[in-house]
């Protein structure tokens, strides 16, 4: 298993001679969103990504889809990735204790795809089995503790996706033999698609650590570097989320579930939090602003994202795009009709569709796709 790597996407060091070059390059990210409800293939995602291709080197992919599983939308969709058969053995007895298995299987996946070494992939489908002391949570916040329990306490396995009615696929690779590895285009159809392809900083690529990164249905895709990541993890922490991935990025998808779903706060805060105005700009401002940013600042401080970064984040009925305050990463958006673009580079988007519009947000300023209509 990789070491730590505290920073995600940026710089990968090659030594010659002696010494250290580093290798510009940065993640590509790309979300389409169809606010109808409309569910549509991976080809065009796929698409976007190969036009994007310079930005990764092969290390990491992957895709986040909802809508995909109607048949099973009502229960929990866990994925699930194995480094041994023991591993699988323990999960089975830990998921056969607290929740009702409706149903599960291996993750299709293509033996003829390109890729490395891959783990063992399997899926359940499930419902809470709540007992004692459980009762008192949600289901969804029961869920959160079983996947940490098992991220933290079942060595050599890996939760990766755990909402309902969606899925996450990743794994080493550029994200087009990801698409090929797990059949995507063949097999999926969804109403939201993201997808990420890593150029890791300090660490080598591994399964567990590409992008996206999940928790329920929040998932999350990043361009960038988390300086603060010690920070943000040690307050996650605090209200039971543990990281266990090796990646910067994972803090944001707990920040997000944390903030959006636990506390409810709405998107427009939640950028705030994660991107707020310097100090000196907070004491020019009218009394009321002033008093709602100072205590933004003051109450969230450990979740401040410190350094560059764009996001793409991703829940069932909202796709967001959001980058740092002075857009330290790229970030481009475009529509056409009803669907709804974010992307790294404006030209992904062209390589895919003929926009009606294309803008560039200001930074820190989010971009929010909603659903139309409610998916039956």
């Amino acid at each position: 298993m990789p070491p730590f790597c505290a920073g995600d996407c940026m710089i990968n060091r090659v030594i010659t001679d002696g010494r250290v070059n580093k290798e510009i390059q940065a993640c590509a990210v790309f979300g389409v969103m169809d606010r109808s409800g409309r569910r549509f293939g991976g080809k065009m995602i796929v698409e976007a990504m190969k036009n994007m291709k310079v930005r990764g080197n092969g290390l990491g992919g992957g895709f986040a889809v909802y809508g995909i599983y109607p048949d099973y939308k009502d229960c929990y969709a866990i994925h699930l990735m194995f480094e041994k058969e023991e591993a699988k053995q323990r999960v089975d007895q830990f998921l056969d204790m607290n929740f009702d298995i409706i149903h599960d299987e291996e993750i299709p996946t293509n033996e003829e795809a390109n890729v490395s070494d891959p783990p063992m992939f399997w899926r359940y489908f499930v419902k809470p089995q709540k007992k004692g002391k459980d009762k008192k949570l949600s289901d969804d916040d029961y869920v959160v503790d079983k996947v940490m329990k098992i991220n933290t306490c079942i060595d050599n396995a890996y939760v990766f996706s755990s909402g309902k009615d969606m899925g996450v696929f990743k794994g080493v690779g550029f994200p087009e033999e990801i698409a090929e590895f797990f059949m995507l285009e063949e097999l999926y159809k969804g109403y939201i698609w993201t997808a990420h392809s890593r150029f890791p900083t300090n660490t080598p690529g591994w399964w567990g650590g590409a992008h996206p990164f999940c928790i329920l249905d929040w998932t999350v895709v990043h361009n960038g570097e988390i300086s603060s990541y010690g920070t943000n993890r040690r307050f996650l922490e605090m209200y039971g989320y543990y990281c266990t991935l090796y990646t910067d990025t994972e803090v944001i998808a707990y920040a997000v579930d944390l903030l959006m779903r636990k506390q409810k706060l709405p998107i427009e805060v939640v950028a705030k939090i994660f991107a707020p105005p310097m100090w000196d700009q907070i004491d020019r401002m009218e009394e009321k602003k002033r008093k709602f940013y100072t205590t933004l600042r003051m109450v969230y401080a450990p979740l401040l994202i410190n350094g560059p970064f764009t996001v793409i984040i991703a829940h069932h009925g909202e796709m967001i795009g959001l980058t740092d305050r002075i857009r330290l990463r790229p970030i481009t958006a475009g529509e056409k009709g009803d669907m709804l673009f974010v992307s790294s580079e404006e030209a992904a988007i062209r390589a895919v569709c003929n926009p009606d519009r294309v803008w560039t947000p200001k930074g820190g300023e989010p971009i929010v796709g909603r659903l139309k209509e409610v998916i039956s």
